[in-house]
């Protein structure tokens, strides 16, 4: 079905692997809207409840693939982000089930924006991130400018945008890019462990929290308390919380189903 990435569901866990190895998974137009494809795939699939994306190879995403556009010719840049990065920002932070970056190699640029995008960014000692488009005087695009500035603080962000500076992951761990940091030979394990317990979480409860989360670094205390107010009363009402609840007088462990 797809050329440029992999996709496959196993236990409730869509893993979506960028499949350009040769070219460190950089963009071209196929994968860019392939990788959109898959992912309205994964959220419209009730079977699916958390989506794990990574590279193949020893990158995991090395951003736009400049030979590519270059062979199409001049092109429009902003039309180029509205048809081929900004959907897929957009379709990984509206995804209502978490995505678990599953960092294997370097992220740069547009790979970058890309990881910052999931939920949780889990990294081999060997993967790096860097904000490489100032080398070739562009700026931050696909959603950097957003994430970064609110991660690391506006002044950490300036000097990593004007100054491409690469951080290995556990520097970027240090400043609050990535969740954990781990052995080359344990990042499946681990990014495993995390998906299965995501897959067998209240997924609908976690839909809500992605929203609440992303409303809470822009809106103001009474928009906010109002709009938990609204959330929980749509959580309360699903079957989850009821096993919750009943697990909890049980003394045992609940059973989500993600409904």
């Amino acid at each position: 079905m797809y050329s440029t990435i992999l996709h496959q569901i196993n236990n409730g866990v869509a893993t979506i692997t960028l499949n350009r190895p040769d070219v460190y998974n950089a963009f071209n137009d196929p994968q860019s809207y392939e990788l959109q494809d898959a992912l309205k795939q994964a959220e419209k699939d009730p079977a699916v409840r958390v989506v794990v994306l990574t590279g193949a190879g020893k990158a995991f995403c090395s951003g736009q693939d400049l030979k590519a556009s270059m062979d199409a010719g001049q092109r429009n840049l902003s039309e180029s982000l509205h048809k081929r990065y900004n959907p897929i920002i957009r379709a990984i932070r509206n995804m209502p089930k978490p995505v678990i970056c599953k960092l294997n190699g370097v992220a740069a640029g547009a790979g970058c924006s890309l990881a910052l995008a999931c939920d949780i960014i889990i990294a081999s000692e060997t993967a790096s991130m860097i904000e490489i488009f100032i080398n070739i005087a562009l700026v931050l695009d696909s959603g950097s400018s957003y994430f970064l500035p609110r991660t690391v603080g506006y002044h950490r962000a300036f000097e990593l945008a004007t100054k491409a500076t690469k951080l290995s992951a556990t520097e970027a761990q240090q400043l609050g890019l990535i969740n954990k940091v781990v052995k080359p030979e344990e990042l499946d394990s681990t990014v495993q462990a995390e998906a299965t317990f995501y897959a067998n979480a209240p997924t609908k409860a976690i839909a809500l929290l992605k929203k609440m989360l992303t409303k809470g670094m822009t809106e103001n205390l009474d928009t906010v308390l109002d709009y938990e107010a609204y959330c929980q009363e749509i959580a309360g009402k699903t079957a989850d919380n009821v096993e919750g609840i009943n697990a909890f007088i049980e003394k045992r462990t609940p059973v989500f189903k993600g409904q």
